[in-house]
């Protein structure tokens, strides 16, 4: 089961206009939500909660239980803001489909979580190229009831429209990945998964704590902003915080020297590559990618 692809920030709808974000905004249109799309949401949803129990992070699961989320039906965003903008501030808003970058920060800066609004079809269950409700309202949503995650999600559309200004949108797109989409959390009872992408992603789930293949590094600021990374497969590289306290603390100081020095240090992490500096908690065989790169070859 292929990974699924969520924003890759420095997309091809390019950068827009901070100040455009309100019409990117639509109605969920709840009501419109057919039978057969509810229960893609309910398979969807019982499939990834058997897999979560000791693989997703605690915060994932308090998410879950205090925004009430649905397990029989696709959430009305009305009813979850509710909850949530109580608890946090945050708030999710409905778009159509990927949004250029900078309406994107704009909104998260704001405070409000853009959503996709339809769900994938039963023969796209595995696999779907753009986020969708269940990939943005299971994946992401739970997690902005936390306070601290919630504070670092907000800093970092501030820091999206700063990255802008210095022309590093690429190098912040990958904090996004590494972390929002992708991330792994060192915890006392063992690794567990926080990412989006992997939590929505049944295959992911297991492949990224279990797996032999992929390398599992220890969070560095700088050192994810210049690595590579993949949207079309599972990743070659995790990168492991200790906590959201640890992420916030290292991303909420102001970039711009950050940023100067990436403008004149263009090295470029691949895919698969230690760093001489790197904390490696596992050095990853990538016995599937290069299996997968044979499949390729031979096709």
């Amino acid at each position: 089961m292929k990974a699924q692809k969520v924003q890759d920030l420095g997309n091809p709808t390019g950068h827009g206009n901070p100040d455009d974000w309100q019409k990117y905004i639509v109605d969920q249109g709840w009501k419109n939500y057919t039978d057969e799309e509810h229960d893609v949401w309910k398979t969807l949803y019982e499939r990834q909660m058997e897999l979560m129990p000791g693989r997703a992070c605690q915060e994932f699961f308090d998410g879950i239980e205090a925004l009430q989320i649905d397990k029989e039906k696709i959430p009305d965003f009305e009813e979850v803001n509710k909850i949530l903008k109580e608890k946090t501030g945050w708030e999710v808003v409905a778009v159509e489909g990927l949004i250029p970058d900078l309406p994107f920060f704009k909104l998260l800066s704001e405070r409000k979580f853009p959503a996709g609004y339809f769900i994938r079809t039963r023969e796209q269950l595995d696999y779907i190229q753009e986020p969708d409700v269940f990939h943005d309202l299971f994946g992401h949503v739970p997690l902005l009831s936390n306070p601290i995650f919630g504070d670092y999600l907000e800093n970092f559309g501030k820091g999206g429209l700063r990255a802008h200004e210095f022309g590093t949108i690429k190098n912040l797109s990958r904090l996004y990945w590494f972390t929002v989409e992708f991330g792994l959390m060192q915890t006392p009872e063992g690794m567990r998964i926080y990412g989006s992408g992997i939590l929505s992603s049944p295959g992911e789930t297991v492949f990224s704590l279990e797996d032999d293949s992929p390398n599992r590094i220890g969070f560095d600021l700088k050192r994810i902003m210049q690595t590579q990374y993949r949207v079309d497969d599972y990743q070659q590289t995790y990168f492991v915080i200790e906590s959201f306290e640890q992420l916030f603390k290292e991303t909420y100081a102001d970039f711009a020297p950050l940023y100067k020095v990436l403008k004149e240090d263009d090295t470029l992490y691949g895919l698969a590559e230690i760093a001489p500096n790197d904390d490696v908690l596992t050095k990853g065989t990538q016995q599937y990618a290069t299996e997968r790169q044979k499949a390729a070859e031979a096709v």
